[in-house]
């Protein structure tokens, strides 16, 4: 989220937004070279790897419709044979009560009724599956691991802290570099601006304003002359930092990013900005692990800063620096370990979505990410993605359930139609009663799919507090 400088001949990516000042390109890669086109090529061929769940239903039915049909004709046979007179309507009623006890309406029911009531209840709760074998694959996975920028963290900086060097007014200092960064498009300017409107500060006009093409501003409040920017441009007009030289040093290795205002020639602050922490990312991060999963995070951003962000969250595993080939190269090494699911937003999460053995994608994010995805979260809410794991969980353990009744109904009862209480008690069961009882297994079937209407997500709520409060940064000693 913070802006990178460019000089001559450093290469652009198309969509870049330039802050000030003109920017002159040269188109190198069109059409299909473009990195959009790379990104569609990774979605295409990721999409392509994948193979089609083997549905366990199918397979068994392959076998057992053929199976029945050859106990109902030894059935028959056998009774043809063996049985008492009168022979053959013996054996007319235990052939047709083994075809009707074995009719695998249930078997067939079990799968999608589970299914559609499934997926209903987590449209209501706002996750969308896209695919079918979405709801089967999400529930083995065994890591989530999440994009970094707009995902976990808001994707904007925001002001974090202020100290002042001795003999400054906090406040007086804040308000005169507001008033300068005011005049400024830069990401981070604007940030200070929003948090000077958000306290309600009255900004003083600024004259003279000149940027300073990717080290700060300077300009004129109230005839006092007003530099903000890197150390290198305090470096550059003669102004020593004293000893908010050591705590920009900790700034950067929390993550921060600092800059330095000077007033009158006269070091007079150090400001940080960060891209915050998402209020619901802690508690989403903690019903997942509660769950028993391992979290990761892959990120374009650097090592410190995505470390950082990691340390805040828990976080088991960390990737950072890497470009989006090179996502699909980090999610490759997370899946050595088991199913790994990826959790995005943006464009550039999309062939990881794609890749992974589920993608989870963020409602707020592009398009190109939602299509991508398995899995859809229909609100921004990360507490989403512990919700979606939760019901995949629930649903096929619903259909392991019905599974189980509806072939142990088959298993125990066939026998029964088939003639084995016969010879015992004289007791043949008649078509009647096998329709019934098939009925009766379908409907308990259905009636156990149904309960997945009430399912709940035990999930935690978000926390709303920030992590760090800045309207009251504490002065430096």
């Amino acid at each position: 989220p913070i802006p990178v400088e460019k000089s001559l001949g450093a290469p652009v990516v198309g969509g870049t937004v330039n802050g000030t000042g003109a920017l002159t390109v040269t188109a190198t890669s069109v059409g299909e070279d473009t990195k959009l086109s790379q990104i569609i090529r990774m979605v295409e061929a990721a999409q392509g790897a994948k193979l089609p769940v083997q549905d366990l239903v199918n397979r068994i039915a392959l076998w057992f419709v053929p199976v029945v049909m050859g106990i109902a004709a030894l059935t028959v046979l056998g009774w043809l044979i063996l049985g008492p007179e009168p022979a053959v309507s013996h054996a007319l009623v235990a052939g047709v009560a083994v075809l009707i006890i074995a009719c695998p309406c249930a078997i067939g029911l079990a799968t999608p009724s589970s299914i559609v009531v499934g997926t209903g209840r987590a449209a209501e709760m706002g996750v969308l599956f896209r695919q079918g074998d979405a709801l089967q694959t999400l529930q083995t996975a065994r890591t989530i691991a999440f994009d970094k920028t707009g995902t976990l963290t808001q994707g904007r900086p925001e002001l974090t802290d202020l100290t002042t060097s001795p003999g400054f007014d906090r406040d007086d200092v804040f308000r005169l570099v507001a008033s300068v960064e005011a005049l400024s498009e830069h990401p981070v300017a604007q940030s200070i601006h929003r948090h000077a409107t958000e306290r309600g500060m009255a900004l003083s006009p600024a004259t003279g304003f000149s940027s300073l093409t990717g080290m700060g501003v300077t300009a004129e409040v109230e005839g006092r002359k007003i530099l903000v920017g890197a150390d290198r441009v305090m470096a550059q007009s003669g102004i020593t930092l004293g000893a908010l030289a050591s705590t920009a040093q900790e700034l950067a290795n929390a993550g921060k990013t600092p800059l330095f205002a000077a007033i009158d020639g006269q070091i007079a602050a150090i400001l940080a900005v960060s891209d915050p922490i998402r209020p619901d990312a802690p508690a989403a991060i903690a019903a997942l692990k509660a769950q028993g999963l391992r979290v990761a995070m892959i990120s374009g951003d650097t090592a410190r800063t995505a470390q950082v962000i990691a340390d805040r969250l828990g976080i088991d595993t960390v990737t950072a620096e890497v470009l989006p080939d090179g996502k699909i190269a980090a999610l490759k090494q997370l899946q050595k370990e088991g199913p790994t699911a990826v959790v995005g937003d943006g464009i550039n999460d999309a062939p990881a979505l794609a890749a992974a053995d589920i993608g989870i994608a963020i409602g707020a994010g592009t398009d190109i990410a939602i299509e991508a995805a398995d899995v859809v979260s229909m609100s921004d809410d990360l507490s989403r993605v512990a919700v979606a794991l939760d019901l995949s969980r629930r649903t096929m353990a619903n259909i392991r359930q019905n599974l189980v009744w509806a072939f142990a109904y088959n298993i125990l009862l066939i026998p029964v139609a088939a003639g084995l209480l016969y010879p015992f008690f004289g007791l043949l069961l008649s078509p009647v009663l096998a329709a019934a009882a098939m009925a009766l297994s379908s409907v308990f079937v259905v009636s156990n799919a149904l309960r997945l209407r009430w399912a709940t997500a035990d999930i935690a709520s978000p926390r709303t507090a920030r992590e760090i409060e800045v309207s009251q940064p504490a002065p430096a000693e």
